[in-house]
């Protein structure tokens, strides 16, 4: 995957840098890691600007981040507590537990926005569920974008810093991602655990 996502960009320049990222905002497997890094070294070796790189990936990042936005103010919280009511019971998910999901959300969803940016596969998920508790647009787009700008920022300097050993960067950053991963299924499975035993 790596080779086609940097053959695209090689060949697109920041039309490619900016469809690879709006993809990987709606896919999460395709990794940003190799998009902004590789766009950075581009910077060192063709006649992209880190400042150009920048631009183009945030606007394809938040381009991404929208879509995934408003599919989830489509599913809305109403919706949710349909499918509940007809499927709660195997699921063992009342109502309540949506709404209180979603005045959590309310409180505390534009800083969870801004710092899940920066954190891997979650800097795309986290655009649903700000969707379905239909946060404030105009808002939404300011803590996506800040979030994603510094995200964005990070990894193309370094891509650029290191130059042709970019590709380093990039496994050190599977590291961090898989350690990412590794907490979110603990704290997945510990909540799952705390949610059964709460219910029996």
């Amino acid at each position: 995957m790596e080779n086609w996502i940097t053959d695209f960009m090689q060949q697109f320049g920041y039309l490619g840098i900016f469809l690879m990222i709006a993809l990987e905002n709606v896919f999460p497997p395709i990794p940003s890691e190799v998009i902004l890094t590789f766009g950075g070294y581009m910077t060192t070796r063709s006649e992209l600007t880190i400042l150009g790189v920048v631009i183009w990936s945030t606007a394809g990042s938040v381009a991404g981040a929208i879509i995934l936005f408003w599919i989830g103010y489509l599913l809305n919280v109403d919706r949710l507590e349909a499918i509940v009511d007809r499927w709660g019971h195997i699921l063992r998910v009342k109502k309540e537990d949506i709404r209180r999901a979603d005045a959590w959300f309310d409180k505390y969803g534009y800083w969870t926005v801004l710092f899940c940016r920066m954190v891997p596969l979650i800097r795309s998920l986290i655009s649903i569920p700000a969707g379905v508790s239909q946060m404030n647009f105009g808002l939404f787009l300011l803590f996506t974008t800040i979030g994603t700008l510094i995200w964005n920022i990070v990894l193309v300097n370094v891509g650029a810093a290191v130059g042709e050993s970019w590709e380093e960067i990039v496994q050190i950053m599977d590291i961090y991602s898989n350690i990412v991963y590794a907490l979110i299924a603990v704290a997945l499975i510990i909540f799952i655990w705390l949610f059964i035993k709460k219910r029996k």
